[in-house]
């Protein structure tokens, strides 16, 4: 899977990050099927944005997603539409979140690290979370 640019109709790209977000108070909140939608949600939203989800592992407090992005966007911009779209949608499903926390699902920072080649160290280490 290594070294497979993007070919876009005026760029070639390799545009890799991975980015770690976390509910709010780092709440234990992503369980069962909480964690099941979360994950539907963040892969619809990355196919929706033309984005390559290469890994994603949902844990019970925090969200791992290791993806190849267009240069159109920037990865802050994909962090906003992640948490905003997911947010919304899961507070809807489950009113107990809607409780926990009534305006926003997700705490506001997030963690984002550009990958470049090393792409293994990162898979490895999503997988085995």
């Amino acid at each position: 899977m290594n070294d497979i640019k993007r070919h876009d109709r005026h760029t070639i790209s390799l545009l890799t990050d991975h980015l770690v977000i976390i509910p709010k108070y780092r709440g234990k909140v992503l369980t069962g099927e909480v964690a099941f939608i979360a994950e539907g949600v963040i892969r619809g939203t990355c196919a929706e944005m033309g984005i390559k989800l290469i890994d994603i592992a949902v844990n019970i407090d925090h969200v791992h997603i290791f993806f190849q992005y267009p240069p159109k966007y920037s990865v802050s911009f994909i962090a906003k539409k992640i948490k905003g779209r997911s947010s919304r949608i899961l507070r809807q499903k489950f009113p107990h979140l809607k409780e926990w926390c009534e305006n926003h699902l997700w705490s506001p920072g997030c963690y984002h690290g550009s990958v470049g080649q090393g792409w293994e160290v990162v898979e490895k280490y999503i997988s085995t979370q």
